[in-house]
């Protein structure tokens, strides 16, 4: 994942990419960095491909990171998740390159990404990873990315 000038907002010819190795994060300087703020990105219309049956699963992305120096653009992100549309990839397998992803373009001084996929065979599946790592800051609330 390499990090460019911001390229894809305001470019109407842009191309979706056709996976998440092809799609490039932008990033632009946080302009308060000495302030602690969080920033919540949610993704309602994700998309990937079952690596086992090749059938779509569906899920709601939330983002939430405190930034430190830099910011995620959001066409980027809007790319970059939806590159995942024909990419198969297990569920949890999704949440964890999200974060590593997105952690590694930022360098953030949190965040948290949490995946709630639809109910496939009468189970529903949400997957939640912290950067750092924070077994007790973990929270399983319906309805927060906390």
């Amino acid at each position: 994942m390499e990090e460019k000038e911001i390229s894809l907002l305001g470019n109407t010819e842009a191309k979706w990419p056709k996976s998440p190795e092809e799609a490039t994060l932008e990033t632009f300087p946080n302009r308060s960095p000495e302030n602690n703020y969080w920033v919540l990105l949610d993704f309602p219309e994700f998309c990937s491909l079952c690596p086992v049956t090749g059938q779509p699963d569906t899920a709601r992305i939330r983002i939430q990171y405190l930034p430190a120096e830099k910011c995620i653009e959001t066409k980027s992100l809007k790319f970059y998740l939806s590159s995942y549309r024909n990419h198969p990839s297990f569920n949890e397998e999704i949440v964890n390159r999200i974060l590593s992803d997105l952690s590694s373009a930022v360098l953030p001084k949190e965040m948290k990404v949490r995946g709630d996929f639809s109910t496939r065979g009468g189970i529903s599946l949400t997957a939640q990873a912290s950067y750092p790592f924070d077994s007790d800051n973990l929270s399983l609330e319906a309805g927060s990315a906390h």
